[in-house]
């Protein structure tokens, strides 16, 4: 399964360097101020090179182009990517190599996204899989911006079926290990004898009963109770520090 190819308008210097880094090719259009400008100058070899637009402009325009007052002085327009869902080989494959895998289920706010995205690339989790449910997050302008180059570190792929999906990673082998707000075990819980997979919901309604099901395990973060819950991005860098941990 994939999505339409629409372009991305990449703010800030990590995530543009981090995307030449990555995929120089996908860069269409680059855009940036006279002080940004010093940086970039590998950047617009490349393009001029590959016959593409880079050019310095005033900040108005810049912030036109960036459709934010947070650019950072430099905009790239960029290819979006066509999500795709992970085949059973690219699972068996994960598995043989204990790679961690980070699912989202009901996180419908872009900002979260990328904040999660961040802590992600931040831990080394390399597969970021999503939901393909209208509501769902995707990686657009706004998550790249809050992701600061962690959205270009990690792969996100989209599923049918999260629950589904998350069946399959047990079947392989994987502890699935859905964060719940209450009632789970402890963090320490988690089977270190396994490759692992953090599956997060969002923190009104959690993670939906169907996907809970699919899971191996669940954990809960301990607070003092003074406040119900973390924001999920939150919650995500605690629960993805403890089980990196255990690699």
């Amino acid at each position: 399964m994939s999505s339409a190819r629409d372009d991305l308008r990449l703010c800030g210097l990590p995530a543009v360097r981090a995307r030449f880094e990555r995929d120089p090719t996908s860069i269409q259009r680059l855009f940036f101020d006279e002080k940004t400008g010093r940086k970039v100058g590998a950047m617009c070899k490349a393009l001029a090179a590959a016959r593409k637009v880079y050019r310095c402009v005033p900040p108005a325009e810049l912030e036109k182009i960036a459709g934010t007052l947070h650019h950072g002085g430099i905009v790239a327009v960029v290819s979006g990517p066509a999500l795709r869902a992970p085949t059973p080989a690219d699972v068996a494959r994960w598995a043989a190599a204990r790679v961690p895998v980070l699912l989202l289920n009901r996180i419908g706010n872009a900002h979260n996204l990328g904040a999660i995205a961040r802590s992600a690339a931040f831990f080394g989790v390399e597969h970021l899989v999503i939901p393909a449910d209208p509501a769902a997050a995707v990686p657009n302008d706004a998550a790249h911006r809050v992701a600061e180059g962690g959205l270009e570190q990690v792969t996100v792929w989209r599923v049918p079926a999260l629950a589904r999906f998350a069946r399959g990673l047990a079947e392989a082998g994987y502890d699935v290990v859905a964060a719940a707000t209450r009632g789970g075990d402890p963090r320490e819980a988690a089977d270190r004898r396994r490759p692992w997979a953090l599956v997060l919901g969002n923190e009104e309604t959690g993670v939906s009963p169907e996907v809970a099901r699919a899971c191996t395990r669940h954990v809960t973060i301990a607070g003092s109770g003074r406040v119900e819950s973390l924001n999920v991005s939150v919650a995500a860098a605690v629960l993805l520090h403890a089980l990196s941990a255990r690699r």
